[in-house]
């Protein structure tokens, strides 16, 4: 059901009945305030500019074509030229009871199937992952369950850093580790540490720098050996992201991993390219691509390196390789990768290049999408007491630790067992909401003490609120809930608000989709929520004095909205749960 596009028909037709040019849009809008009705077209302001006649007049035609009685109990003009629409209580009723046997139904099925290939999460495997990697993870995952919830074909792209020079130190330090009848398992418990170790002997050991070269000369010719032995530290490392993953209730797997290294064999024929098409050009050894579309303000082009001098391949050869197999193999439509924002002049510098190149045809849609850094309370990115990195999956216990501090505060009949998994549910959803509900292109503040309140816009505060309806959903025991949905009607206000709250999911959902931001998601669910609140205070339901048609009613609505909370709170990748 999305709302705007049936008012958008509405007022379009209207505006060519009155004549108006066939590309005059009605612009609709959420009005932003209730004296000026639900929703408000704002299109009539600049079809009025360009044909040069009083807007106001302009208007009064278009309404007077206006067909729209069984939606809008009232359409008024306001100021120059700006239409508002009340909705029909009748009508908002009829939509909520058309849909109630299935709230999946608020949501069609889109029209256009897209094959969306998105990259996200992307950890280096030669470390674990840290916080670092949070942003991308969760706003990729978020977005990935959005596109597939609507209907399109959603390919993962975990672009995993499992390939480069750094392998050869690591594989050489592993390689010790087995001979001297360590398992492997036990060697890379812990990564960093492993890492940690490798780079001291790289530096300081005599000799371990030229055996860890060496490795890197195998791997890269395929020496089946040290493939081997290169395999083994990758199973072992995915198996630490996966670790995360289960935790995070993200939807990644083994099998979108497609890392650096898949991209090895096609990175000469991909220099060959953009070489026989003079896209690339030698300068001082290297192969660079000039882009004057990106030249700076004394016109001096933007450098794009692709194959260093010593014939070496970088990130940027990589990326191209990538852009080519995400748009002609698995035929993308759109692509959209999510890395934070010091990486936008690279990916803007990849698309110019393989456009260029026709790695990406016209057709196929290249988004960055860009998000800002994690910050600790001092403003400064977010790391330990230390200074070191923190690594995600301590974050994520420590989450779990202080959500099930705060349960055991609250519990009065949870069991042990009980409180275990709302805490996990609690504190992962916390670390979630308080990341998507900002804006991706923002920076934000970490704070523990803000993002597990159940008070405010956090996962626990709508966690709860879910809760709660569900809690009077079970005291209504002598009622079949699901039957309830001819019984809907709307009066009250709070009803009426609630109502056209409930019915704009699928219009937030395809904001969300369109420019990858899962923060208008958030921010719907905690205004719903809000709603229910404001409702259930002003519209008694399980009193005694509430008549049966009333009561039935109201218990519809309480269900359609625990039906949205829990819908979005899936597609966020937040659990829920029925008591806290």
């Amino acid at each position: 059901m999305k709302l705007r596009d049936i008012l958008t028909d509405k007022i379009k037709a209207a505006m060519l009945a009155a004549g108006l040019p066939s590309d005059a849009e009605p612009h609709i809008a959420l009005s932003k305030q209730a004296q000026f009705g639900d929703y408000q077209a704002n299109g009539i302001l600049g079809v009025a500019k360009k044909l040069k006649t009083n807007p106001r007049g302009l208007a009064e035609k278009v309404v007077a074509e206006l067909e729209i009685s069984d939606i809008a109990e009232k359409v008024e003009i306001a100021g120059p030229g700006f239409i508002n629409i009340f909705l029909n209580k009748s009508w908002l009723a009829q939509q909520l009871q058309s849909g109630f046997s299935d709230p999946r139904k608020l949501v069609t099925t889109t029209d256009k199937i897209d094959t969306c290939v998105v990259d996200y999460s992307s950890p280096n495997l030669a470390k674990e992952m840290h916080v670092g990697h949070l942003r991308s993870t969760i706003i990729g995952d978020a977005v990935v369950r959005a596109l597939e919830f609507q209907g399109h074909n959603v390919i993962r792209q975990n672009h995993m850093g499992d390939w480069g020079t750094q392998f050869g130190m690591l594989l050489a330090h592993l390689n010790d580790k087995l001979a001297s009848e360590e398992v492997a398992e036990t060697a890379l418990a812990d990564l960093e540490d492993f890492y940690r170790q490798a780079k001291v002997r790289f530096d300081d050991e005599e000799g371990f720098a030229d055996r860890a070269r060496e490795y890197v000369v195998k791997l890269q010719g395929g020496d089946a050996e040290c493939l081997k032995l290169w395999q083994q530290f990758i199973d072992i490392s995915i198996t630490h992201s996966e670790d995360v993953y289960k935790k995070l209730n993200v939807t990644l797997t083994r099998k979108d991993i497609r890392g650096e290294s898949a991209y090895n064999d096609d990175l000469a024929p991909v220099i060959k390219e953009l070489t026989d098409k003079n896209i690339a050009v030698e300068d001082q050894g290297a192969k660079v691509v000039f882009i004057n579309e990106l030249a700076n303000k004394d016109g001096d082009p933007s450098v794009f390196i692709v194959q260093k001098s010593g014939g070496g391949f970088l990130y940027s050869t990589t990326d191209l390789s990538a852009a080519r197999y995400r748009a002609q193999t698995l035929d993308a439509d759109r692509i959209l990768i999510f890395t934070d924002a010091r990486q936008a002049l690279h990916f803007n510098q990849v698309e110019i290049v393989a456009r260029k190149a026709g790695f990406i045809p016209e057709s196929t849609q290249y988004e960055h999408c860009p998000f800002g850094m994690m910050m600790g309370q001092d403003g400064k990115p977010f790391k330990t007491r230390t200074g070191g990195t923190v690594k995600l999956a301590e974050l994520l216990d420590e989450a779990i630790v202080r959500a099930k501090a705060l349960i055991a505060e609250r519990a009065i009949d949870l069991t042990e067992e009980e409180q275990d998994e709302i805490a996990q549910k609690v504190g992962i959803g916390a670390v979630k909401y308080a990341d998507l509900s900002k804006n991706r292109t923002s920076d934000y503040i970490f704070n523990w003490k803000t993002m597990l309140s159940f008070e405010g816009a956090t996962a626990p505060y709508l966690q709860y609120a879910y809760t709660r309806v569900h809690s009077i959903l079970s005291k209504a025991n002598n009622v079949q809930i699901d039957t309830l949905g001819s019984a809907i009607k709307i009066e009250a206000d709070q009803e009426r608000a609630l109502a056209i709250k409930l019915l704009q999911f699928e219009d937030i959902l395809t904001s969300v989709t369109a420019d990858a931001h899962p923060h208008l998601l958030c921010a719907y669910l905690y205004e719903l929520a809000s709603l229910f609140m404001t409702f259930y205070e002003a519209c008694p339901i399980l009193k005694d004095d509430v008549s049966e048609q009333d009561r039935n009613s109201r218990l519809a609505i309480s269900y359609w909205t625990a039906s949205v909370i829990k819908l979005g709170l899936d597609i966020l990748g937040i659990e829920t749960m029925n008591k806290m």
